[in-house]
């Protein structure tokens, strides 16, 4: 399993969300990745959509099942990953890098504060 990066921060519900200036980039764990298995298929919200943090916003088809995306933090999604449409098992591959999914307006950061560090996902990964 791969490392969780510290920047990061994440949610109960496997995603990470990483803040690059005023954009949020969201995606799913290497923990989440490895649960479901080779992913086939990706839905993502759409550009422009609000977003509610905790509300279903896409979903991620494996050869195992489907498994839903939920937003980790309130905001307007300002772009997806493209590349997902041709390339879902980049997911797999790389979900930290080029298997991200959206970018959403950033959150302040006492809403990003309060997601899970790296070593508080790891304790709940863990078990």
């Amino acid at each position: 399993m791969s490392e969780n990066p510290s920047s990061f921060r994440y949610t109960a519900e496997h995603e990470w969300i990483e803040i690059r200036g005023d954009v949020a980039r969201v995606g799913i764990t290497d923990f989440a990745q490895a649960a479901l298995g080779d992913i086939v298929y990706v839905q993502l919200p759409t550009v422009g959509q609000a977003i509610k943090a905790g509300a279903v916003c896409g979903e991620v088809e494996s050869t195992k099942s489907v498994s839903e995306i939920y937003a980790p933090v309130d905001g307007k999604i300002l772009q997806v990953n493209d590349a997902l449409n041709s390339q879902p098992e980049l997911i797999n591959s790389e979900p930290f890098n080029q298997g991200w999914l959206f970018e959403v307006t950033a959150p302040n950061s006492e809403i990003f504060e309060k997601l899970l560090t790296s070593e508080a996902y790891e304790e709940i990964t863990s078990h």
